[in-house]
């Protein structure tokens, strides 16, 4: 590698022109920044109508057309220069920015990389004015904003030559034009590629213009998402993990009306989705969050693409709840109110001293497979000690003394008459069970496939169940509810724990003692470079106290929280309900698996197993007809 040695120079003033290119650099790193600048500018002009003209990838030209508020002929030569805007005047609007396009630099920098016309008329003026190269001359038009930018780096031609194909260019430009019209449903949006119409949105509701935008992929599979908590408020549409894709392309986040690409909005997001999404899938959303304009940062970065908020812990803590609880409401479980399974002989359900439904007494029907050796749970990691407990004296507040329960009867484990309130009292071994009704979605069972599957019908049609798929669900949300009910159990290590640490992790664990302690750690700082584990969750007591320390901490200083601690729980949670959950091949009869249902319908998240597969699928009667060609 050769250095060269420069003469040493004076210091001065670089000239007006080239600052301006260097802004451009930061401001407009390629045709769609550019998109994205003027879009902004005409929507905080009031613009209900926008048209987006393009040629040869917006390279050639860019051409927004507005139908907002103009700009008076006076204030032209202000608005194409550097650090002018009307959108801000002192330090407080910039603390409280409530607008998207602030810093007065757009159209300096693009008119110093590209020939600028700008057209405008107000609502009060006789005509409209133009200014090209500071020559302001009176114009044709109607009320609004026309900006026409030609030859973008004409003058600067190295940088031409690092912009991709006139196609990848133009669909970087295409997607901002989507993001935007997706947080601005009121606004009809145009865009136009080489003379040929590509995208047309009226104005219209969100869920219309999602639909629009993302496809029926998207909108036959959404959640609809609307929450407040205090200054806050997250709303729009989540997709059900059948939605998900191979790539994060369908993501849109917004504060405030701006698109934000936010690690911890992202993280918490996906955190939520966690127990429902198979493998290295992605899930698709469109969600705002609003909130005070003093609470979020905007002014981070040039492209205003990364925010940061005051209070991070708590905004990631309410996103991913928020999105957690929508997600709970699966097909069946949002489908009205399901009544609750009642004890026989009893007007409602016991409480089991807050034990799990099937913990103690008389057991439900998937209950008897516990009594068998072959799901005797022998792992370490997963015995009742792991739980903080022990078979006598429950030391640890949970009672795991259902998996030796031996279940008294042959096949079904409790009396047919049991389940006579599930069938308004009339309960039988055949086919012959009640007719499907909307109280429950997942209708009643007719038989059972290949012991694998079983069949139902509803008052849509036919519902196919896997069953071992859906009881891993049923099992693995109860430990969760069981083990969360109770505080976490805490394990000293009897010997402490400790390791090299930088100063960024002592800082976090001595700021953070109270975070740490609610999560079931204690970490304690031994010495300016050395930290001390000295408890740990008892869950995870055969962790690598070590590894798990550095992930929380860094989880804890990153997000505000963590989620190290309930991913390991939940997996080995996951293993003890798949291990204990119904196996393929055994028979079942028709009370046992309209039992099943009637536990589903009950269950958060009962639509996927918790490795993220389909617990049920529905074939509509219009599907069968179409078939069998019935009516054709």
């Amino acid at each position: 590698m050769t250095t060269t040695n420069l003469s040493p120079r004076p210091i001065q003033a670089l000239p007006d022109h080239l600052i301006s290119q260097i802004a451009a650099g930061e401001v407009v790193e390629r045709p769609s920044a550019v998109v994205k600048e003027l879009l902004e500018n005409a929507l905080d002009a009031g613009a209900t109508n926008i048209t987006v003209r393009l040629e040869e990838g917006g390279v050639k030209r860019i051409a927004i057309i507005d139908n907002g508020r103009g700009i008076p002929a006076d204030q032209l030569p202000l608005a194409v220069q550097r650090h002018a805007t009307s959108k801000i005047t002192s330090l407080e609007e910039l603390e409280n920015v409530a607008t998207l396009g602030f810093r007065g630099e757009a159209l300096a920098s693009i008119s110093s990389v590209a020939i600028l016309t700008l057209t405008t008329r107000t609502a009060e003026a006789p005509h409209a004015w133009q200014i090209e190269s500071d020559k302001i001359t009176p114009a044709s038009g109607a009320q609004g904003t026309t900006v026409d930018v030609q030859d973008l780096y004409y003058n600067t031609p190295a940088r031409r030559k690092f912009l991709k194909s006139e196609q990848t260019e133009f669909g970087h430009c295409a997607e901002v034009v989507r993001r935007i019209a997706l947080a601005r449903p009121d606004v009809s949006f145009s865009l136009s590629h080489n003379g040929k119409t590509v995208d047309h949105w009226n104005i219209s509701a969100i869920d219309k213009r999602s639909a629009t935008i993302l496809g029926d992929g998207f909108a036959n599979a959404r959640l609809a998402i609307d929450e407040s908590a205090g200054p806050l408020r997250l709303h729009g549409f989540i997709g059900l993990p059948t939605a998900s894709k191979g790539r994060a392309d369908a993501q849109y986040f917004y504060v405030n009306g701006r698109f934000v690409r936010d690690k911890l909005l992202t993280h918490a997001v996906r955190a939520a989705y966690q127990d429902v999404l198979h493998g290295d899938r992605y899930p698709s959303y469109v969600i705002a969050l609003d909130l005070d304009p003093a609470l979020v940062d905007v002014n981070v970065h040039p492209s205003k693409i990364e925010v940061r908020f005051r209070d991070s812990r708590a905004v990631h803590q309410f996103v991913f709840h928020a999105v957690n609880r929508a997600l709970a409401q699966t097909s069946a479980t949002a489908f009205g109110t399901v009544p609750a399974p009642a004890t026989a002989g009893l007007g409602e359900p016991q409480s089991n001293n807050g034990r799990m439904p099937w913990i103690g007494g008389e057991q439900t029907s998937f209950s008897a497979q516990f009594a068998s050796p072959a799901f005797a749970i022998n792992d370490s990691n997963l015995n009742q000690s792991a739980y903080g407990g022990n078979s006598g004296g429950n030391s640890g507040g949970y009672d795991y003394s259902f998996m030796q329960q031996r279940a008294q009867g042959a096949g079904v484990a409790q009396s047919a008459e049991s389940y006579g309130a599930f069938f308004g009292g009339k309960t039988t071994q055949t086919g012959e069970s009640n007719l499907p009704n909307d109280d429950h979605p997942l209708g009643f069972a007719l038989a059972q496939l290949h012991g694998i599957y079983v069949l139902a019908q509803n008052s849509k049609g036919l519902v196919l169940v896997d069953m071992h798929a859906a009881h891993e669900r049923i099992l693995y949300e109860q430990l969760k509810n069981a083990l969360d009910e109770n505080a976490m159990p805490v394990q000293a290590l009897l010997i402490p724990m400790t390791f090299h640490a930088d100063g960024i992790e002592v800082a976090t664990a001595e700021e953070n003692q109270d975070i740490l302690k609610s999560l079931g750690f204690d970490i304690a700082a031994i010495s300016p470079t050395t930290l001390a584990v000295r408890a740990v969750p008892a869950l995870l007591k055969n962790a690598d106290a070590q590894s798990l320390a550095r992930d929380v901490l860094r989880e804890v200083r990153e997000f505000g929280g963590s989620r190290v601690l309930i991913d390991r729980r939940n997996e080995l949670l996951g293993t003890l309900a798949c291990h204990t959950a119904v196996r393929a091949n055994r028979s079942l009869t028709i009370v046992e698996m309209n039992a099943l249902l009637r536990q589903m319908e009950q269950t958060e998240r009962a639509d996927q197993c918790n490795h993220g597969r389909p617990t049920w699928v529905q074939m509509g009667l219009n599907d069968l007809d179409r078939m069998f060609m019935r009516g054709q």
